[in-house]
């Protein structure tokens, strides 16, 4: 593929932008660079705001079934290319083709969502809340509203926001990763054809510069974000700083613990599948085993022989289990944690380091590639334990009994996902009560919420109030108005100096 030059969406059309400033986008399975983003600065920004400005009246006052229509026909036409995005994910991300697909097919889930928005915009009514007077509320959209989204899901977190904040009658500004640009404009282009209007969505591609002048520009009502817990951290006081909304969803240390009784071929199974799956570069990913009892010495021997038959291939090869790393800069972090794991006296049992890339396939000699790594022996003194690694590592901790594995868990100072693997009900039931966790499995090792349900974490996994899509994302998106009204034949004579009573 030739190096080609990649711009923003601005006001229906793709743009070069006016600022110079260009960043390399590259094939992680081949290191290849395949393309330049542009770095948008403060001027492209006021451009995408400006736009989305203009289109909000209209796009505000446009009747909700007008707007779901528009979502409806965007759905037919996210199934018509789902593999051309899954494709576009794949060549920029590196996460294996099935992967990607199921990155899309989740995205898609939230657009349907979206398309019911009549319903989810319906207010409440009361009538003769107090003598002649009745009282309802409604939903309003806030105006121009921005998401700034991660590298590892480029199709799938952006649906979590900008469906349903557009059926909802806002107007969007979408600034995705530099690191895998193309999707954010693959569905600007599809947007346009499902007949949205011009100027409801845009994409200002960028880094930093671009984030600070989104969190500072006044027209902007409300942010979303997703990434890790330093920059949502920023992204939250930075934007309330300026009077805006803000959801920042952060980093994540998911736990699964595993039973004495739990069926442990099932558990090996959701470990490797979980930890390893999309080169463990997932917020929702399995990072700590946490091994109750006996079973570690039942289950390591499985979790190693697993591992090491890894099938790491370029993501276009449908065997593939395990794709690169997304850069060489997340390789280098990732290799860090590892070497000092090592030095922290974990018992590094399988070293994913040593990955041959001549084994990924033809032409990735030069990719981002590393297997699995497995550590045994992990305690929660250590910063593998304690800190987001976001690649393929498992780090497995051995602990006594059940109250041991919540305490500990509890503990962490991230509260994103966490399964538990158990046959015990009793054990079911009190782990779903006691954990300190916003997103739990039983059984179910990547607890991902449902469309209609809404994702979020808790502790220093999530600043702000309100969790991404699903019914919150409604509320999110929407500010209450309350209206009481009363007509001249029902009104009092006299003024009235007390405060309006049910009488």
């Amino acid at each position: 593929m030739s190096s080609t030059h990649i711009g923003h969406y601005i006001n229906g059309a793709t743009v070069a932008g006016q600022s110079e400033r260009t960043q390399p986008v590259t094939n992680p399975s081949t290191g290849a660079v395949t393309g330049q983003v542009a770095l948008a600065g403060a001027q492209d920004v006021n451009a995408a705001v400006a736009s989305a400005l203009a289109a909000f009246p209209a796009w505000a006052d446009a009747p909700p079934l007008r707007r779901a229509r528009v979502m409806f026909k965007f759905l037919e036409l996210l199934h018509q290319h789902k593999d051309a995005l899954a494709h576009a994910i794949t060549a920029e991300h590196g996460k294996v083709f099935t992967d990607a697909q199921g990155e899309v097919a989740r995205g898609i889930d939230i657009v349907e969502f979206a398309t019911g928005i009549p319903q989810l915009l319906k207010g409440d009514y009361t009538e003769q809340v107090a003598t002649g007077i009745d009282n309802w509320t409604l939903r309003q959209p806030l105006g121009v509203v921005a998401g700034i989204t991660p590298f590892n899901f480029p199709v799938m977190v952006p649906m979590w926001m900008f469906p349903v904040a557009i059926a909802a009658g806002n107007t969007f500004i979408l600034k995705p990763s530099p690191t895998d640009p193309t999707p954010s404009l693959m569905m600007a282009g599809l947007l346009k054809q499902a007949g949205l209007p011009d100027g409801v969505f845009n994409v200002v591609q960028g880094d930093k510069v671009a984030v600070d002048a989104l969190l500072e520009h006044p027209d902007v009502k409300a942010i979303s974000f997703v990434g890790s817990t330093p920059i949502a951290n920023y992204i939250y006081e930075t934007g309330a700083h300026h009077g805006k909304r803000v959801q920042a969803l952060g980093g994540a240390k998911n736990h699964m613990v595993v039973m004495p009784d739990a069926d442990l071929e099932q558990a090996v199974d959701a470990l490797i599948g979980a930890a390893y799956g999309s080169a463990g570069e997932r917020c929702m990913a399995i990072s700590v085993a946490v091994l109750v009892g006996d079973v570690a010495d039942k289950i390591m021997p499985k979790l190693v022989e697993r591992t090491k038959a890894l099938k790491v291939l370029n993501g276009e090869n449908l065997a593939a289990e395990m794709g690169p790393i997304v850069t060489q800069q997340a390789h280098e972090r990732i290799s860090g944690y590892i070497a000092l794991g090592v030095d922290e006296g974990a018992k590094l049992l399988v070293d994913g380091r040593g990955f041959n890339s001549a084994q990924a396939g033809a032409g990735c000699e030069q990719g981002f590639w590393m297997g699995g790594s497995l550590f045994d022996h992990v305690t929660t003194g250590m910063r593998i334990y304690k800190e987001e690694i976001f690649g393929p590592v498992l780090a497995c901790v051995r602990v006594p009994d059940f109250a041991t594995a919540v305490q500990i868990i509890n503990d962490h100072e991230f509260g994103n996902g966490v399964s538990c693997f158990t046959r015990d009900g009793n054990v079911a039931r009190e782990f779903s009560r006691r954990i300190q966790v916003g997103m739990v499995g039983i059984n179910v090792p990547i607890p991902v919420p449902m469309a209609w349900h809404g994702f979020g974490g808790w502790k220093r996994s999530l600043f702000g109030d309100m969790h991404a899509y699903g019914e919150e994302g409604v509320r999110f998106y929407t500010k209450q108005k309350s209206i009481m009204q009363r007509w001249p034949e029902s009104t009092p004579k006299g003024a009235e100096f007390v405060m309006p009573t049910s009488k």
